[in-house]
């Protein structure tokens, strides 16, 4: 190293400064003597500071492992050549940022001494182009639409996409011999060329007609062509930009030439809109009578407090007081299944998740249950529940359990039974709710979660057909689950699956 820098004086100095490329000279022990200030400063360093410093100071980290046997190698065969070979180079600057490079190297001997020179050029701006360049190829050829590109004077094609080639059956190298007439059957050149001339005199900016492409095959599509003219280097070319309006067109043809198709349609809109006024109008009615109803018997019950008025007579103030309770329960419950309804198909349904006992929920649910219960009818507590604890929206599993337990007393008879169990696995809840009631028909088992549905056998029985649907709908929301099965007068079991994050509170 000292001997080279006694030798190279100015020379090298004068040369090296001349040069635009990066100039690096390194001995055999790879050791750097020399660097020119186009080096230094596209490596970031000062000038000398790069003297004695390793060659692997520019090269990244993950690069240095091969650079040995490279270097090597290169010194056993000793000519001038291009580093890399295909291989893209990277530089290392002293701030750590890594750089794409392009490195040409020169073997060299002076006073007995081997050096070997590099020249160096910072090629960040041509990969940033020339990745820009290939975005743009991609998306030029992998456009599913078709993109002709012609030029202006001859009207040849010089360059078509893939999605092109592909559609009209022709390859790029037949395509080049061809201009657009060949594939528009609907124009000659010369009113094809009478068509451009408002894109060459620059009156318009982009020129949308249709018409139709013929394929390599003979067969037509329709198009709708979107053209403009471009200046590709000092040549002035046309781009059009091609849809295949096939699936459109036909539809068009159907409707401009079909009027039975088009009554049919309007027909079934009518239908569709009869059957939606009839279903507004069972809502109104169920509504109407599910509240007039209960409604009535809080009437009749407030009517009949008023008469009770000694003390002895309280066993019956106590029975009417119990049915007003139950009453205005049921028509809470109507309630809060309708406005369930509407935030679910408004999507402002927002859920609060919270981490609570499983047995609170129970515990209320059956509290207010008590009171729907007829004459004899029990509900089975689930035990061992006290340590389940539960991630879930709190008020919806309320929700779902007031809507199971419900229905399983409204459905069910005098003196029978509902049973609450529970089951945890695989950190999943399934809550199960069984009665002894009248069952669902078979036939009709696949519609139980349509909304607004009562089975054939319920009809006489007060319900609005919605809680099933609510409940489901919940449940799908919140990753739960549920499934139910039944046997006409026998009973019915649905059961609930819930995911379940803890034992422990």
């Amino acid at each position: 190293m000292k001997v080279f820098e006694e030798k190279k004086g100015n020379i090298f100095k004068l040369l090296s400064e001349a040069i635009s490329e990066g100039i690096i000279i390194v001995n055999i022990k790879q050791e750097i003597v020399a660097s020119n200030e186009a080096a230094n400063e596209m490596f970031g360093y000062a000038e000398g500071e790069l003297i004695g410093k390793p060659l692997e100071l520019l090269i990244p980290k993950q690069y240095r492992k091969n650079h040995d046997g490279h270097f090597n190698g290169f010194l056993k065969k000793s000519n001038t050549r291009q580093m890399g070979h295909g291989r893209d180079l990277y530089g290392l600057t002293k701030d750590g940022v890594q750089i794409p490079v392009e490195a040409g190297l020169n073997p060299f001997e002076i006073y007995g001494s081997q050096y070997i020179m590099a020249l160096v050029s910072d090629i960040s701006v041509r990969k940033e182009m020339e990745q820009e360049l290939r975005q743009w190829s991609n998306i030029f050829n992998e456009s599913l639409n078709e993109i002709f590109i012609f030029d202006s004077e001859t009207l040849r094609f010089t360059n078509v996409n893939k999605g092109a080639q592909i559609n009209i059956g022709y390859s790029l190298e037949e395509l080049k011999n061809f201009t657009p007439v060949d594939i528009k059957p609907d124009f000659d050149e010369t009113s094809f060329r009478e068509l451009l001339i408002p894109l060459l005199d620059k009156t318009i900016e982009k020129l949308d007609f249709e018409t139709f492409h013929q394929r390599k095959d003979g067969s037509l599509y329709p198009v709708e062509v979107h053209l403009q003219s471009s200046m590709i280097g000092d040549k002035q070319m046309f781009v059009a930009i091609i849809l295949d309006i096939s699936e459109r067109f036909e539809y068009t043809q159907k409707l401009e030439n079909t009027v039975k198709e088009r009554t049919r349609q309007l027909s079934e809109a009518l239908v569709k809109e009869r059957e939606l006024n009839d279903l507004k109008t069972k809502f109104l009615s169920l509504v109407s009578h599910e509240f007039k109803t209960p409604l009535s018997g809080i009437f009749s019950s407030i009517n009949l407090l008023e008469r009770y008025t000694e003390s002895e007579q309280q066993d019956k103030r106590n029975k009417h007081i119990k049915t007003i309770r139950s009453k205005v329960k049921y028509l809470d419950n109507i309630l809060t299944d309708f406005l369930s309804v509407e935030r679910l198909e408004s999507g402002n349904q927002a859920y609060k998740f919270s981490n609570f006992p499983i047995s609170k929920v129970i515990n209320e649910v059956v509290y207010d249950a008590n009171m729907l219960l007829k004459d004899g009818q029990k509900i089975n507590y689930p035990n061992n529940i006290d340590e389940i604890y539960i991630d879930f929206d709190e008020n919806i599993l309320q929700l779902i359990m007031v809507n199971l337990v419900n229905n399983a007393i409204k459905y069910s008879p005098e003196y029978s039974t509902v049973d609450i169990d529970f089951t945890f696995e695989n950190n999943q809840l399934t809550i199960e709710i069984k009665d002894e009631g009248i069952g669902i028909p078979d036939s009709e088992k696949k519609y139980m979660f349509n909304r607004y549905f009562r089975a054939e056998n319920a009809l006489l029985i007060q319900g609005t057909g919605i809680g099933l649907n609510i409940v489901k709908s919940h449940l799908e929301n919140l990753g739960g689950t549920i499934t139910f099965e039944s046997e006409e007068n026998v009973g019915s079991v649905f059961s609930i699956k819930v995911p379940l994050n803890s034992n422990n509170s």
